[in-house]
């Protein structure tokens, strides 16, 4: 009977064992509890997506630190420093040069040498702009001008890479055609042009294309100005320091400027004889626009004829697909708004002529 009794409590206290060890024991390396999922829970599947993304955020990105953002950040310094300098090189009969290499060349800016980075060629794109000048004063020489803006711009343009758009010049000048490789959207503007009437407004003119071509950051900017110079209506002051405004917004926008001059044609057709009356604002306008050529690295033409005028812009278009482009970066880099003198020579031929703007002016931070 003990017997008995002692094997029925065993059985009962050996039953109870695993009850309270499910209740009570920890597992014995602290590793946390394991979480078993609910029999009800909703399969991941048909959990909408705006649930998955609220129950597990995304960690926030951390911020590198300042050291990483310097290397980049010279390399903006540097590239936004980069000085272009497109030069033409004829020997003394006017005849290009086109066979230089890169070690030909000298630079100098404000007299001190520098080294020449690069060295291209007409692969270069031109974002060109022509003022055509449509006022009363140059009625005679109307349909002159027309012809020759029509053939530049048939002659001149790459359509693969090369863009032009068309100022008209009187009494206001007006964009009549933002830059586009489209000969013939320009041509139709051309021969949309009322018939010329009122004031000349040039230098206003030339100061807005300077300032539209800024805008455009690739390729050599050039303004071709078709007119007898003469302006008689601009708010910029004709006067010396007004004059330098416009010389300071071409070279500011690093635009070359060609004039084509008609007012020998308009003196011929007037007199049967070459060259102007010599008043005093044909004498003005003739030296403000070779000083304009001058300071940017262009050219005056004065053609007398068709004939003339044909070769005058296939000199233009010639030289702009002759071109050699020099580029430099400044070891100064201060960025003050300053002006720097460019001269540039062929250290291999002292005899050939170069032609290039007289300067630029540095960006201002």
């Amino acid at each position: 009977m003990r017997f008995f009794l002692t094997a029925i409590l065993f059985l009962s206290l050996t039953a109870n064992v695993p009850a309270q060890s499910g209740r009570n024991k920890q597992p014995a390396d602290d590793s946390p509890p394991i979480v078993r999922p609910s029999q009800h829970r909703q399969p991941v599947s048909e959990i909408p997506s705006q649930v998955l993304v609220k129950a597990a955020p995304p960690l926030p990105t951390p911020t590198p630190p300042a050291k990483a953002q310097e290397p980049e950040d010279e390399v903006i310094k540097v590239d936004s420093s980069l000085v272009p300098i497109p030069a033409s090189v004829t020997d003394a009969a006017g005849n290009s040069i086109t066979n230089l290499k890169l070690e030909d060349f000298s630079l100098t800016i404000d007299g001190q040498g520098q080294e020449i980075s690069e060295i291209s060629r007409s692969d270069t794109p031109v974002r060109l702009a022509l003022l055509f000048d449509n006022s009363s004063s140059v009625t005679i020489a109307r349909d002159f001008e027309r012809k020759a803006a029509t053939r530049f711009f048939k002659r001149v343009l790459r359509p693969d890479r090369d863009r032009a758009a068309l100022y008209s010049v009187a009494s206001v000048f007006r964009l009549e055609q933002p830059l586009t490789n489209d000969t013939r959207a320009l041509i139709q503007a051309i021969e949309a042009f009322p018939p010329p009437a009122g004031a000349t407004r040039l230098l206003d003119g030339v100061v807005a294309a300077a300032k539209y071509l800024r805008d455009f950051k690739d390729g050599r900017r050039v303004i071709v100005i078709v007119s007898d110079g003469a302006d008689t209506l601009s708010d910029i002051t004709l006067e010396r320091e007004g004059f330098a405004a416009v010389i300071r917004a071409a070279q500011l926008a690093d635009c070359q400027i060609y004039v084509v001059k008609t007012t020998d044609f308009e003196n011929f057709q007037r007199t049967g004889r070459r060259g102007s009356n010599a008043n005093i604002q044909d004498l003005t306008a003739d030296q403000r626009m070779r000083e304009l050529s001058a300071q940017t690295g262009g050219e005056v033409y004065s053609p007398l004829d068709e004939k003339e005028l044909d070769s005058a812009f296939t000199q233009i278009a010639a030289e702009l697909a002759e071109q050699y482009v020099l580029s430099y970066y400044p070891t100064d880099t201060k960025r003050d708004g300053s002006f720097k003198q460019i001269s540039l020579q062929v250290k291999s031929n002292k005899n050939l002529i170069v032609r290039t703007r007289k300067g630029y002016y540095v960006p201002k931070s």
